[in-house]
């Protein structure tokens, strides 16, 4: 036995006036108990929130915190924990030391303590630490058998200024907590150890180098041997994964890499100045290390008669040629999602191998094969299931020195300005790569997030100079976002990506009509070394504030209740589920077209979305597909999503998605393909179904060989639509057999020309000119130019971006529309339940009316959703009854430029026949001055 865990009950007390080490509290009893592992705040240690809660984070909002009918405090901006408590904690167990262990070294071994951390061994000192990412090692020396009292201070202030906002840190993510998470354990080693052991690959030549230190009295070995052994394909050699669909989440089954028994290569190296090395070949079948094969070897260094470590490695080599990122020599594409650190059960990352198999399995699931990890480094465990799954890495230092409290001149200015945050970075990266830089998953480091500060950029460029120097397993850039610089060998840049902060109404989704022609080459082609997109996407839903009772760790949504309770107060508390399931459509189809996007650009090196989970701070983005729990919200499958990312993704380029009967819709067809190897002969098929999966339309391309690589054309194709029924939906669909993979997109087909209107309706956009008609008893639909519609929010085709609230307000404001298809006023315009690309023609010309203050049974028939932090009730479209007249209401200009528009030409002849039609009967009346009150006359 060599080593004793020791987690459990501890002795615990809290230090609030720091006076502990002083008082020496060390030498006597601790009075309170705690189970480590575990944090302070989930046991229910702290103080209550109060609007005077001292957070780590930025605030952002108007109005951040709101109080309940109890008079209880919630926090708007982030998962809020039920106890709050910032500074020095004491833990302490009594702990026996076996008779097995005399004479030997004795060492504690704290995983992901937060943060400072400071153990005596009964009264003398052993030592400190302060690394945020690899857990606290503290050798005791030699302890005489028995029992002996172990105390730690543990302090979770930040006095090294990693910025208040890097998720290895902040409130917004995990919280700032108090406690040890990870193993806890005691272990023997015998005088002279095994400090350190690296194992560097060389695929070229299937061997791998083995590099060691040696700890205690070296001298006394120095010239004996260290017997290395390298054990080859065992258990995870073969990976399988099957995506069951509830949870949309791989389960796993391991085999022995093909061998019924593991093979093993046998060495020694000579112990020289306290270190050895030695060079391992491993066979020219030795299996390499991939998305496609993640095989792991095992080695195991061994001091004869003494200590023994082992390492778990894969064969890999990463590395750039020109713009092109290297995975062992083959082309590779980063298909990623942005990890913030958010676990809302336990408020900080697991440390079991399971738990991370169920997150990277589900990032997996949706096609992925990159995590970067945004300000933070995870646990050991994340990097194993990571090797298991072949998925790539991005590892950050956990700063982020560039937050709002930096720029507002807090110390520090921002990294490289001689602050105490230079050194610890750069000693924090170096502990990483000694402590993970086994695993063949961890391909590329950054030094953090998005940095500030006059000299950032001499800084970073020394930094990824000295790491990639250090160890060169690794690609390496100076941090995520930016700056680009020389000495990167990759750069994440956001200039390739729809949308940027601060672009309001003015990105591609907004301004242009729907296409799949944008590609980033421009972007891509002036540079020499590759671009990573960075933060792409960012493109909200409605919060799930229906799901509160997922979360049942200690830190709760009371900002989901804030805005459920909002809800409720418009009157709209029965539609949240609807809000959420109609906005997470639109949030897909923008997804979709900025996922593809990139893979249109030939010479991109990958992207990162920003991400595939929501984002519980910064005011509340919910931005991903999956909740804070990476589980489904509902509207989007594994399945779907997979289909526009992947190894192997079909691409159409459509120059437009509406057309008229008569008209030719090209399409010129390509794939990016990023699989295991080129298609020798890859044949394309493409057909047009209608609604119900008919093919209206079909063909084949001839075969061609599809090297690696992005935007490869495969040919075109011209489609005649002289004799498919319109108005419709019509759906392209694309498949490349030999991948047996396929993709879709929505197109329109309406008529070239429009029946005339009946009489008995007056289409107008006066509002003077349709109370004269209803006065009459006429019916009338009244259309609105947007500048002239009174309600406050600015509608675009997007979704909201990020938030409102920590974009100052940038437009749009609201998340697209929730209606009804099978309403008679839709009886001629084909649409779903919420936004798809065809209405991208109607609401980036219209305005919506605020119905806040008009009767309750007053429901629009296009509902705009708004932001979740106003939740008016706003209409794109709604009727009334006016004195005996009949009114439907459209916030979009349809009396004129409809003749380059057949999308809102067919929308004012649907509404038309409907107004016409007896199936239009309103029953909520409006008196005149409510209706001229619900536009500004133009």
């Amino acid at each position: 036995m060599n080593s004793i865990s020791i987690q459990g009950v501890w002795r615990f007390e809290l230090d609030r006036e720091d006076v502990g080490a002083g008082e020496r509290w060390f030498a006597r009893e601790l009075g309170g108990s705690v189970r480590l592992p575990g944090s302070l705040a989930a046991q229910g240690s702290g103080d209550e929130v109060t609007a005077a809660t001292a957070w780590t984070g930025t605030i952002f909002g108007p109005k951040p915190f709101d109080t309940d009918a109890t008079g209880r405090v919630r926090m708007k901006c982030w998962l809020q924990p039920e106890r709050v408590y910032t500074g020095a904690a004491w833990y302490q167990r009594d702990v026996e030391i076996p008779a097995l262990w005399a004479g030997g070294r004795v060492t504690l071994e704290l995983e992901r303590p937060h943060w400072f951390t400071r153990v005596w061994l009964d009264e003398r000192e052993v030592g400190t630490g302060d690394s945020l990412s690899t857990p606290h090692v503290f050798d005791l020396g030699r302890v005489e058998p028995g029992q002996h009292r172990l105390t730690l201070r543990i302090d979770n202030r930040l006095h090294i200024e990693v910025g208040e906002n890097a998720h290895s840190v902040s409130d917004h993510t995990q919280g700032n907590w108090n406690g040890v998470v990870g193993r806890i354990e005691l272990r023997a080693t015998p005088r002279v150890w095994i400090e350190e052991l690296q194992v560097i690959p060389d695929v070229a030549a299937r061997s791998v180098a083995v590099r060691g230190a040696i700890g205690g009295d070296a001298v006394l070995f120095e010239g004996r041997l260290i017997s290395l052994e390298v054990t080859i394909d065992p258990g995870w050699g073969a990976l399988s994964l099957t995506r069951p669909e509830r949870l949309g989440a791989p389960s796993f089954a391991g085999s022995s890499g093909g061998h019924s028994k593991p093979a093993h290569l046998n060495a020694e190296a000579a112990i020289s100045g306290g270190r050895f090395e030695a060079t391992l070949a491993l066979g020219a079948d030795a299996s390499l290390w991939d998305e496609f094969s993640p095989v792991t070897h095992t080695l195991e260094a061994s001091i004869p008669g003494g200590d023994s470590r082992s390492a778990s490695f894969g064969l890999r080599d990463i590395r750039v040629k020109g713009r092109q990122l290297l995975i062992n020599g083959r082309p590779l594409f980063l298909r990623g999602t942005v990890d913030c650190c958010v676990f809302p059960v336990t408020g900080h990352p697991p440390t079991d191998v399971g738990s991370w198999r169920t997150v990277l399995g589900a990032i997996v699931a949706h096609g992925l094969n990159h995590v970067r990890f945004h300000s933070w480094c995870p646990p050991e465990a994340a990097f194993v299931a990571g090797d298991e799954l072949g998925i790539y890495f991005q590892v950050e230092a956990p700063t982020w020195p560039n937050s709002a409290a930096v720029l507002a001149g807090k110390s520090p200015v921002g990294i490289g300005d001689g602050a105490p945050v230079d050194a610890w970075t750069l000693a924090e990266s170096e502990r990483i790569v000694r402590t993970f830089g086994n695993h063949p998953c961890f391909v590329m480091m950054a030094a953090g997030n998005e940095p500030g500060g006059p000299n950032h950029r001499e800084y970073l460029a020394k930094w990824v100079t000295r790491m990639r120097a250090l160890d060169p397993r690794r690609l390496y850039t100076g941090a995520a976002g930016w700056p680009e610089l020389a000495e990167n060998d990759f750069s994440v840049l956001p200039e390739p990506r729809i949308h940027q902060w601060g672009d309001n109404l003015n990105c591609r989704l907004n301004a242009t009509p729907p296409a799949t022609t944008a590609d980033y080459r421009a972007s891509v082609q002036g540079r020499s070394t590759p671009v990573v997109s960075h933060e792409i996407g960012q493109w909200s839903s409605y919060p799930p504030v229906h799901d509160v009772a997922k979360y049942t760790g200690h830190l709760k949504p009371r900002n989901f209740e804030v805005f459920a309770e909002s809800l409720a107060a418009h009157g709209m508390a029965e539609r949240a589920r609807a809000f959420v399931e109609a906005s997470g459509r639109l949030q897909m189809i923008c997804y979709k077209e900025e996922i593809e996007s990139q893979l249109r650009t030939p010479g991109l090196g990958g992207f990162q979305l920003l991400a595939l989970q929501d984002f519980p701070g910064q005011g509340t983005a919910p931005v991903g597909v999956l909740d804070h729990f990476f589980e489904s919200k509902g509207y989007a499958s594994v399945e779907s999503f997979r289909r526009f990312c992947g190894p192997t993704v079909p691409l159409a380029r459509l120059a437009r998605r509406v057309f008229k009967v008569g008209e030719t819709m090209e399409i010129g067809i390509e794939v990016a393909h990023f699989g295991s190897r080129a298609l020798e002969a890859a044949t394309a098929s493409w057909r047009l179904e209608d609604v119900h999966g008919v093919a209206v339309r079909s063909g084949r391309l001839d075969p061609l060989a599809v090297s690696l690589g992005a935007g490869q054309p495969l040919g075109s194709v011209a489609v005649l639509l002289d004799s498919v029924p319109p108005p419709a939906r019509y759906r392209l669909v694309v498949g490349i057999e030999e991948a047996d993979v396929e993709n879709d997109w929505d197109v329109w087909v309406y008529p070239d020309e429009v029946p005339a209107e009946p009489e008995n309706v007056l289409v107008t956009n006066s509002v003077e000119a349709a109370l004269r008609a209803l006065a009459d008893e006429r019916r009338v639909l009244l259309t609105a130019k947007p500048e002239i519609a009174r309600g406050e929010a600015t509608l675009g085709f997007t979704p909201i971006f990020w938030n409102t609230w920590c974009t100052d307000g940038q437009q749009p404001h609201t998340l697209g529309i929730v209606c009804d298809p099978d309403h008679p006023a839709f009886a001629d315009f084909p649409t779903e339940h919420h936004s798809n690309w065809q209405w991208w023609h109607v609401v980036t010309r219209a305005g919506a009316f605020a119905l806040d203050g008009l009767p309750a049974q007053l429901r629009p028939i296009v509902h705009v959703i708004d932001d979740w932090y106003s939740n008016r009730k706003m209409a794109l479209v709604f009727e009334a009854r006016v004195g005996e007249g009949s009114l439907l209401v459209c916030g979009t200009e349809l009396t004129c430029d409809l003749g380059e528009n057949p999308v809102a030409r067919q929308l004012r002849a649907s509404f038309v026949r409907y107004v016409a039609s007896e199936r239009f009967a309103p029953t909520v009346e409006l008196c005149r001055e409510q209706i001229a009150a619900l536009v500004i006359e133009g």
